[in-house]
C-alpha cells in the first residue's frame, strides 16, 4: 500500500512541495493503517505496519525520509555514509548510552522498532537534505539485507561499476548467508 500510494503521487515541479506530498501521504497512510486495525482487528494487540524509507532527488538536492529500521546509504569518494538512522530499542539504548553496540544486538527486544507508518496514531518521520554530487550512488534497504552483511561487504559492492551489478553482488552475498528476512533494496546512482 505504501508503495502503490507512493508511486501514485502527483510529480509538482517544485522540490519542496514533491517532499511535502511524500511526507502528507505518509502520515495518509498511518491514519489509514489505523482505521483499518480498529476495524478489522480481532486482538486489541495487533500493529499493523511497515518501516519505509524513501528518497526524493532533484538535480544537487535530495531529501531522505524515513521511519523504521529501513536505512538510506550513500556511496561518496569510495566511502560509505549511513544517512538514516534507525528507529529501533537497539539504536535507542545505544544513543542513550545505556548498552554498548555488542550488548545491545544481544538484547532480547533489540529489533523491536520504535517508529512505523501504521504502528502509532501520530507519524514522526525524519527527514535528511543534503547536496548530491555527480557519482554519488544510494542504496535503500530493508533490514533483511544490511544486517546479513558486514560495512566492509556493503562497501565493496557499491564501488562497483553499475546499479545493476551492485545490486547481484549485495543479494548474492546477503543469500550465501543466514538471510532470516526478507531482502528488499533499490540502487541510484545520480
Amino acid at each position: 500500500m505504501i508503495v502503490t500510494s507512493l508511486a501514485e503521487l502527483p510529480f509538482p515541479n517544485d522540490f519542496d512541495e514533491r517532499l511535502k506530498g511524500i511526507r502528507q501521504c505518509l502520515h495518509w497512510l498511518n491514519r489509514r493503517l489505523g482505521q483499518e486495525l480498529t476495524v478489522t482487528a480481532a486482538s486489541r494487540d495487533s500493529i499493523m505496519g511497515s518501516t519505509v524509507v524513501a528518497l526524493l532527488v532533484e538535480g544537487h538536492r535530495a531529501a531522505c525520509i524515513w521511519a523504521g529500521d529501513s536505512r538510506c546509504y550513500l556511496w561518496r569518494g569510495q566511502r560509505l555514509y549511513q544517512l538514516s538512522r534507525d528507529h529501533s530499542l537497539q539504536q535507542q539504548l545505544i544513543d542513550e548510552q545505556r548498552m554498548s553496540i555488542a550488548q545491545a544486538r544481544v538484547h532480547p527486544s533489540a529489533q523491536a522498532l520504535t517508529r512505523a507508518v501504521g504502528a502509532m496514531e501520530h507519524l514522526r518521520l525524519d527527514v535528511l537534505e543534503l547536496k548530491v554530487h555527480p557519482g554519488d550512488m544510494f542504496l535503500l534497504c530493508s533490514d533483511g539485507l544490511y544486517q546479513e552483511l558486514s560495512i566492509e561487504t556493503l562497501s565493496s559492492a557499491m564501488s562497483l561499476s553499475t546499479p545493476q551489478v551492485v545490486m547481484e553482488r549485495l543479494f548474492k552475498d546477503a543469500l550465501r548467508g543466514a538471510a532470516r528476512d526478507n531482502l528488499t533494496a533499490v540502487v541510484i546512482r545520480q
